[in-house]
């Protein structure tokens, strides 16, 4: 077969077993040893072998299930119930000051933890009911919590970012770093967003509300940011600094996140239990996944498809950007039926030879990657965010709503990736002040 043969039967067999619902680590991992006898040679089965022994003498990916076990330890502490209680007390007779407060607390938790789902499902159950008590319009209420729930993808430690570092082979302590002023101007927008629509359409926000919190009370309540504050530097600070690798700051966080469960007697076994539970699971997935993926993109390379692909590109008489939009608008697509480490996995490396191709920062795209894969996260009918939140929906509140929702943010991520895109200083000056950077 010609490689362009081998590139439209390898991504079209891809594509017909993917919308079979079959899971995505047997879909890679079927399809490269099927492509690997059929097209290639028996004795190339070898190289997958090869690629799940890279894949577990990896000490990158350790930081994975060591933040994973991190952020659902604290989900189980009470810290961020208490940081919900301070932000209503503080926030609560502002207009529109629940929903402010939400995105606040959304930032916070992406910083302690990294993880969508726990942010998503947290302010779900906390925030969600308070905000239709207080009679906010629905879709404003669940459109906040979706968006801003996703901000863990881009701000550190992110799990997403950990993964896409590794696959393209930059560092993860800069690519972690870099995620920090774009998430911030993506809360900036979102708070800008709710502020106006409290002001500009007042059916959809209620007037500030709450009995009066005595000053002296409001101070005590910041006692609940203490934790989470020390937690934030202890591995940021150790990661920008150049104290701690990524990996040896997660190991910090572990402990961390342990001690502020202790200090809260929430450090029981149970507890201990379900947090290692739940990291096994999910990074068994990731682990499943990254496997599948290497295998298959070692394959796709070996057979041509690569560079096949990257001469494609290099034929097109289009502008750079043209090309780079036409990757992302692939993404946002892509994170509606896929989840997010399997595309992180299946595109980096077949975009990242294009992106250095087209002389682009590698580290400025994974930001861009990363925004563009929020996108795809609050993207309707499939986006995960979706899913976290219709656990947690009360029974008048359906689906349609959420969609209506998250329209709006969809459109603020869109204006973010744009700021991100035209101004790459943006992206890219913390990592250059980086100690050893």
């Amino acid at each position: 077969m010609t490689p362009t043969a081998i590139l439209i039967a390898m991504f079209g067999g891809l594509t017909v077993f993917m919308l079979t619902g079959l899971p995505i680590a047997f879909v890679l991992g079927g399809l490269s040893l099927l492509f690997t006898v059929t097209l290639w040679n028996a004795d190339a089965v070898v190289i997958l072998v090869l690629q799940i022994f890279d894949t577990m003498r990896s000490e990158a990916l350790l930081g994975i299930p060591l933040y994973i076990l991190m952020a659902s330890v604290l989900q189980r502490s009470g810290v961020i119930e208490d940081l919900y209680g301070a932000m209503e007390k503080w926030f609560g007779r502002v207009r529109g000051g629940l929903a402010i407060g939400t995105v606040v607390i959304c930032v916070i938790m992406a910083a302690m933890t990294g993880v969508v789902g726990a942010a998503v499902t947290a302010m779900g159950v906390l925030a969600l009911p308070e905000m239709l008590r207080r009679k906010y319009d629905p879709r404003l209420a669940t459109g906040t919590i979706c968006a801003a729930g996703t901000l863990g993808i881009l701000i550190p430690p992110s799990v997403l970012t950990i993964v896409y570092a590794v696959t393209a082979q930059v560092s993860i302590g800069k690519m972690l770093i870099a995620g920090i002023v774009p998430g911030a101007i993506l809360a900036g927008l979102y708070i800008a967003y709710i502020v106006a629509v409290s002001y500009l359409r007042p059916g959809l926000v209620p007037p500030g509300s709450g009995e009066r919190i005595p000053m002296s009370e409001k101070l005590r309540s910041l006692r609940s940011l203490v934790l989470p504050a020390m937690l934030i530097v202890m591995i940021l600070g150790s990661i920008f600094f150049g104290i701690a690798t990524p990996t040896e700051a997660a190991a910090v966080g572990v402990v961390g996140a342990m001690i502020a469960a202790a200090l809260r007697r929430q450090l029981t076994i149970e507890n201990l239990a379900h947090s290692a539970k739940e990291t096994l699971k999910a990074t068994s997935m990731i682990l499943w996944i990254t496997i599948g993926a290497k295998a298959y993109v070692a394959i796709f390379t070996g057979l041509g498809g690569a560079d096949t692909l990257l001469g494609l590109i290099r034929d097109l008489d289009m502008h750079p950007y043209v090309i780079l939009a036409v990757m992302m608008l692939i993404l946002i697509f892509l994170g509606t039926v896929l989840d997010e480490i399997g595309i992180i996995l299946l595109t980096v490396p077949v975009f990242l030879p294009i992106v250095r191709h087209l002389g682009f920062d590698e580290v400025w795209f994974g930001v861009l990657y990363a925004v563009t894969i929020q996108m795809g996260y609050i993207s309707p009918p499939f986006g995960y965010t979706l899913f976290y939140i219709k656990g947690t929906l009360p029974p008048h509140i359906g689906m349609d709503t959420v969609y209506r929702g998250i329209t709006p943010f969809f459109a603020l991520q869109v204006l973010g990736l744009l700021i991100c895109a035209a101004l790459p200083g943006l992206v890219t000056w913390l990592p250059r002040l980086m100690v050893g950077g």
